[in-house]
């Protein structure tokens, strides 16, 4: 009988995890203003993210993949679709699978997280799993210049 309810223990357990872990994926958090004082907004970031910024472009979307992660292409395929209808917001996705540096540097846990930059490469903030795109929108409207499709 003590196996039993070990059993439905574990279920509990795994199940409390799982509902926490779907409450927590696609939730956009706004990153901290200021930031370090000390040093320039993309002074911080791998060389490998300043490249894809774009300094004419507001807001770019750094999607971080790795190469057999199934909800990457579900991520890519919302913000592909929002940057295309949506005047100033521009996609780009970075593989780091062979990158794990970059990962660690940006202090990513899993993917695909999305990181939304401005041109100097300031932080304005991340997805973890998919977005909702509603709700990134939403939080990107004050960066954005024009109208939102």
């Amino acid at each position: 009988m003590t196996g039993v309810w070990a059993l439905l223990g574990a279920v509990a357990v795994v199940a409390v995890i799982a509902v926490v872990l779907r409450a927590r994926d696609g939730r956009v958090r706004v990153a901290e203003p200021g930031g370090s004082p000390a040093a320039e907004p993309g002074e911080h970031l791998p060389a490998a993210v300043r490249d894809l910024l774009d300094r004419h472009t507001p807001v770019t979307l750094v999607q971080l993949s790795t190469t057999f992660c199934a909800n990457c292409r579900q991520t890519r395929t919302v913000l592909e679709d929002l940057a295309a209808r949506t005047e100033g917001l521009r996609h780009v996705e970075l593989d780091v699978t062979d990158l794990p540096g970059v990962a660690a540097d940006l202090g990513v846990l899993r993917a695909p997280t999305t990181v939304a930059l401005d041109p100097a490469g300031a932080e304005l903030l991340r997805v973890g799993g998919v977005p909702k795109p509603d709700r990134l929108i939403a939080a990107l409207r004050p960066h954005l210049p024009g109208p939102i499709g």
